[in-house]
């Protein structure tokens, strides 16, 4: 059976509807409307409910729609039950940033490996305990240990040359902070993280306050 192709735009707002519902599951609620979430959502409840129906709707009218029952079937939606291995290249301030970072264990993204070109630079420095390793140790690393994921968080010129390698390594997909738009087979997904752009798109809004949302979400995290 063909799976069902969801809107980009649905996928993107899942990861929000996934934090703010850990909010209320952290506040002790039980149960929420769409009008509730769309208060907080900064979604109307009509996109609420057309969101959540691409997957089955989850929701009951008169009740609403039960907070834990949600946030794990949207973390089901999203992968996080069965647990993700990752690796990051390029051991820069994002780099570190990136690993050190402990809340993307509990989502179920688990960091096994840094590598650096340079690792003398780190000597010394670790991120939850993982000690900064050379490029030469990669291929043997990605052997023994297959990671689904790498992040990419190094220069251009050294992550066009270090795709191919992740790919023979069997990575299937790629989180990618440099600026290069890079190709991959179809097997492998990739998710480019520009933060220029990201800031840039800001500014537009800030311009352009009467042209879209003044926030694209709620600040919190769980």
């Amino acid at each position: 059976m063909e799976e069902k192709e969801i809107p980009k735009a649905v996928i993107s707002r899942l990861p929000k509807y996934y934090r703010y519902l850990g909010i209320l599951m952290d506040e002790g609620v039980e149960r929420v409307s769409s009008a509730d979430l769309s208060r907080h959502m900064h979604a109307t409840a009509s996109q609420i409910r057309q969101d959540l129906n691409h997957f089955g709707g989850f929701g009951q009218q008169g009740y609403g729609y039960n907070v834990k029952y949600l946030y794990e079937s949207i973390g089901k939606i999203l992968g996080l039950d069965r647990g993700y291995t990752m690796i990051i290249v390029g051991a820069g301030r994002i780099g570190m940033a990136v690993a050190s970072y402990t809340r993307f264990e509990k989502r179920g993204f688990k960091v096994i490996g840094i590598f650096d070109r340079r690792p003398e630079n780190h000597r010394g420095e670790n991120a939850g305990g993982i000690e900064v390793r050379g490029m030469d140790e990669l291929p043997a690393f990605l052997r023994q240990n297959k990671p689904d994921i790498a992040a990419l968080t190094m220069p251009s010129e050294g992550a066009a040359m270090v795709t191919p390698i992740l790919i023979e390594g069997g990575v299937k997909g790629i989180w990618n902070f440099s600026h290069m738009d890079l190709e991959v087979p179809e097997d492998v997904t990739i998710q480019d993280v520009h933060l220029s752009e990201s800031l840039m798109e800001l500014g537009y809004r800030m311009n352009h306050p009467s042209g879209g949302q003044k926030t694209s979400g709620r600040r919190q995290e769980s």
